[in-house]
C-alpha cells in the first residue's frame, strides 16, 4: 500500500501559553522563546525542502509580523490558533468570535491580506461540550478544523471520533455527516487491535519510545494522511521552566532534548506538506477561485 502524506504542523505559541503552565507564570516573568523556536523550525523545513501548516496565535502575529511574513513567503500555510490561547472551555460563542476576529485583524496587519481558512483550538478544546464552536468557525469564514483529538486523555479528546478526515455532525462530533459545514482533519491516533495510540506529536512524540512512535506512524500513513503537531518551545534547548506537579512536569518537559532528532527523522522518512494541500488533493476541499 502506498504511504499517504504527513502534515507536520506547528502550533505557534510561547512556553507560557499551555494550559498546564500558564497559571504558574507571573506576567513579568515571560521571557519569550517563540521567535527563536519558530525561526529554527523554518530553517529545518527549508533544509528538508518541506512545507507545513503553521497554526499561529494572533498575539504572536501582532508581536512578530515579520515572522508571519516569513512563514507565508517560504510557501507554508498560515492557519489560526486563536488570539490569546484561551481554550474554548473558557469562552462562549461571542467571546470565541471576538478571538477569531482579533486574530484576523493581526494577520491582515502583518500581511495586508487574510488567507486563513484553517483553525486549531488551543489545548484541543473542541469537544462535545464546545461543539458550538463549529458553527462559529463556519460563520467566520473557516473551511476546515484540526482540533479534534480522537481519544479521551487527561485534558482533552473526543472518544470514538473517526481517525481520518471527516465532516463532524453538529449534534455529535464523533459522527460523520456528509453535509457537515466544516472538514475535520483530526490529529494522528493509530488504532491497533482495538486500542488507540496517539502518534500526533507534542508530548507523544517525546514520551513514546522512538521505535514505537515510528512504527505506529508508519502504519498510520499506510492507511490515511497524518496530522502531527509540535510547538516551537519544545525545540528550544533553554526553554524556561516552572514548578509543576510530578505528572504535569512529565507531560510538559519530558524528553525535550529528543525533539530535534525525532523531527529530522520524520522529515527524512515521510512526505510532509501543508494540510490545505492534502485536503484539496483528496477532494475534501476545493481551492478558492
Amino acid at each position: 500500500m502506498t504511504s499517504q502524506s504527513a502534515s507536520l504542523t506547528f502550533d505557534i505559541e510561547d512556553w507560557y501559553h499551555p494550559e498546564l503552565v500558564r497559571a504558574h507564570v507571573a506576567k513579568d516573568d515571560r521571557r519569550s522563546v517563540v521567535r527563536q523556536g519558530t525561526m529554527d523550525l523554518l530553517d529545518l523545513l527549508r533544509r528538508h525542502q518541506a512545507r507545513s501548516t503553521f497554526f499561529v496565535l494572533g498575539d504572536v502575529a501582532a508581536q512578530h509580523p515579520d515572522l508571519v511574513r516569513r512563514i507565508v513567503d517560504e510557501g507554508h500555510e498560515l492557519a489560526s490558533h486563536g488570539f490569546s490561547h484561551t481554550s474554548l472551555w473558557r469562552l462562549d460563542r461571542e467571546s470565541f468570535r471576538a478571538e477569531l476576529r482579533d486574530f484576523r485583524r493581526a494577520v491582515k496587519d502583518a500581511l495586508g491580506a487574510d488567507p486563513v481558512v484553517g483553525f486549531r483550538a488551543p489545548t484541543f478544546s473542541l469537544d462535545r461540550t464546545t461543539a458550538w464552536g463549529l458553527e462559529v468557525l463556519c460563520d467566520e469564514g473557516f473551511t476546515y478544523d484540526s482540533s479534534i483529538f480522537p481519544l479521551k486523555v487527561k485534558l482533552y479528546g473526543v472518544a470514538g471520533a473517526p481517525l481520518g478526515i471527516y465532516r463532524p455532525a453538529a449534534d455529535d462530533l464523533a459522527r460523520h455527516d456528509p453535509a457537515g459545514s466544516l472538514v475535520e482533519f483530526p490529529v494522528a491516533v493509530h488504532e491497533f487491535a482495538g486500542l488507540r495510540l496517539p502518534v500526533a506529536g507534542g508530548f507523544y512524540l517525546r514520551a513514546l519510545p522512538r521505535f514505537v512512535f515510528e512504527a505506529a506512524l508508519a502504519a498510520y500513513v499506510r492507511q490515511r494522511p497524518a496530522s502531527l503537531f509540535v510547538h516551537p518551545w519544545e525545540w528550544v534547548a533553554d526553554v524556561p521552566r516552572v514548578n509543576l506537579g510530578a505528572v504535569d512536569t512529565f507531560i510538559t518537559y519530558h524528553n525535550l532534548h529528543a525533539v530535534p532528532g525525532r523531527l529530522e527523522r520524520i522529515l527524512s522518512r515521510h512526505r510532509c506538506e501543508p494540510m490545505i494541500d492534502i485536503l484539496e488533493r483528496s477532494g475534501h476541499l476545493r481551492r478558492a477561485a
